[in-house]
């Protein structure tokens, strides 16, 4: 199973998270994305697995208007600054994704300012669509050219063209070679050509088969785009679209029915999809800001994470932050300049609910893979469980004012709500449920999430030595086997060599292995 199928994602919208000025004006650049490494031990907190940056590419205003395919914009930074923050980042276990727009470009793209100097003689013609010299443009140009979806700043891109799809697929390269970037969301993939799609996977794919690869898709069969020869993945705005709206209606049939009809153990039409599934993003209004209540945040949550799929978290949006279009078309409410020290004033318990889920994901196999089974359903109450392997996670939400008694049969003599850490007493295999008023729970027959560490020492501990056959877990929990102490050959410094759960043999410099991250240590030494 590749790393992205059960991972939990963090979307950042660099340009607004780094209150970068509204358009590209040149000069030097400004490092303004570095902020992004005091978050990392947030990200370990949320049990993290990757960070999927929206555009970074240099732009004239918004990030999806490119200009060069291979430069970080000046507005964040450079490209020396960016490589070390994916250092960081991959240090600590977290996988990056960038925003590949190869849909359409900007107008100061070196191709299209080309044309408009040299027009026909231009040799890069036929690298836009329906480009042609029989009119003019709604921006003035002495030619036509076809914008995306009528926004005639967005030109319009030749993916038929294989000189566009040489240049693409070296800047993809590069990305991979000197950043080992681990993967690419598609900008308007359902405009995007098949063929391509197709020669960009094998391309990938060659260079690194853990690759993601993960398309916007808003309409459509999902198959269509996520298959053997195209995609992994695609977004879930069907169930995106399910998780507030049912909520808002009370009505837990709808997103019951689009999760069944998606990956139900009897048939779902994408069960062998895993599906990028959110709340919200850079397109579209805050969670907290399209609830109608604010006590839903908690059990829409827990259904992202519970539910089949892929679950990502908008930046700031696991404290509970709000933001909405202006006039129907401003997106800079959802893209917010934020820092972390005055998040910790937002919504503290709903960021606790989502540290806790991401807990959970991680501990419980079926939490991430179980297929998914409705137990009881009304109009304001959901119980469904996620089975593997014979074992069995249950589900219980609430979204009413009023508690609610839930009775259920099980094959446990006993269950824990690990949300709360509450036991859950079962008799003679029948399970009594009380759900609070806008509250959920998760049920399972062991407790491995809610174990008191334990604590620590008056005085500071003497440094262990690391030996071979040692044990060390990491933040994430999980756990690695010491094999061997090594010397680089150039630099003398001293490495750690050790295998995985998966039996893959890793290495980190010995400074690093022993480092903390915060007041926490990186590996901790189980035995």
């Amino acid at each position: 199973m590749s790393w992205y199928e059960n991972a939990i994602i963090y979307h950042i919208y660099p340009l607004g998270f780094c209150g970068a000025p509204k358009t590209n004006e040149g000069g030097e650049p400004v490092r303004r994305l570095e902020k992004v490494l005091d978050w990392i031990p947030h990200l370990l907190e949320m049990n993290v697995d990757a960070v999927y940056f929206s555009p970074i590419f240099e732009s004239v205003e918004h990030g999806y208007d490119t200009i060069d395919y291979k430069m970080i914009d000046r507005r964040l930074g450079d490209n020396a600054m960016f490589k070390h923050i994916c250092e960081e980042f991959h240090k600590n276990g977290i996988h990056v994704i960038l925003d590949g727009v190869f849909n359409h470009v900007g107008r100061k793209f070196l191709a299209f300012t080309d044309i408009q100097e040299k027009g026909q003689n231009s040799p890069y013609c036929g690298w836009f669509q329906n480009l042609n010299f029989g009119g003019h443009s709604p921006c003035g140009d002495p030619f036509w050219y076809e914008g995306w979806n009528g926004h005639y700043n967005l030109v319009k891109l030749n993916l038929q063209n294989p000189d566009v799809c040489q240049y693409l697929l070296d800047a993809v390269a590069y990305w991979m070679d000197e950043f080992q970037i681990d993967g690419i969301r598609f900008d308007a993939a359902d405009c995007i050509d098949f063929n391509f799609f197709k020669r960009i996977r094998q391309f990938c794919k060659s260079r690194n088969p853990e690759f993601w690869l993960m398309g916007e898709i808003i309409h459509g069969d999902y198959n269509r785009w996520a298959n053997p020869e195209m995609l992994d993945s695609v977004t879930n705005y069907e169930c995106f679209k399910g998780i507030w709206s049912s909520h808002n209606t009370k009505n837990y049939f709808e997103i019951d029915y689009s999760i069944n009809r998606q990956s139900g153990a009897n048939g779902g039409i994408y069960r062998n999809i895993k599906l990028y599934n959110f709340v919200d993003n850079h397109d579209v209004d805050r969670l907290a800001s399209k609830l109608e209540k604010e006590q839903y945040l908690n059990t829409c949550y827990t259904l992202l994470y519970a539910m089949p799929g892929i679950p990502s978290i908008y930046y700031g949006s696991e404290y509970g932050i709000k933001g909405a279009k202006r006039d129907g078309w401003d997106d800079s409410p959802m893209r917010p300049c934020l820092e972390l020290n005055e998040l910790k004033n937002e919504n503290m318990a709903l960021y606790q609910h989502i540290v806790k889920l991401g807990r959970i994901y991680r501990a419980y196999p079926a939490m991430r893979t179980g297929n998914y089974h409705r137990y009881q359903i009304t109009n304001r109450q959901l119980l469904f469980a996620k089975e593997l392997d014979g074992q069995s996670l249950y589900v219980a939400l609430n979204l009413d004012e009023n508690a609610y008694d839930m009775q259920f049969n099980t094959q446990y003599s006993g269950l824990v709500d690990v949300l709360t850490g509450k036991i859950i007493p079962v008799e003679n295999g029948c399970v009594h449920l009380h759900v609070e008023p806008y509250s959920s729970m998760i049920l399972v027959n062991d407790d491995i999430v809610n174990v008191q560490p334990e604590p620590k020492p008056e005085k500071e501990e003497t440094p262990v030595e690391i030996a071979v056959g040692q044990q060390y877990v990491d933040l994430k929990g999980n756990t690695y086997t010491i094999t061997a102490i090594a010397t680089h050959s150039e630099t003398l410094e001293e490495l750690v060599i050790y295998t995985n759960s998966e039996n893959q043999t890793l290495a980190s410099p010995k400074s690093i292995f022993m480092e903390n991250i915060g007041d926490v240590k990186r590996f901790r030494l189980l035995s």
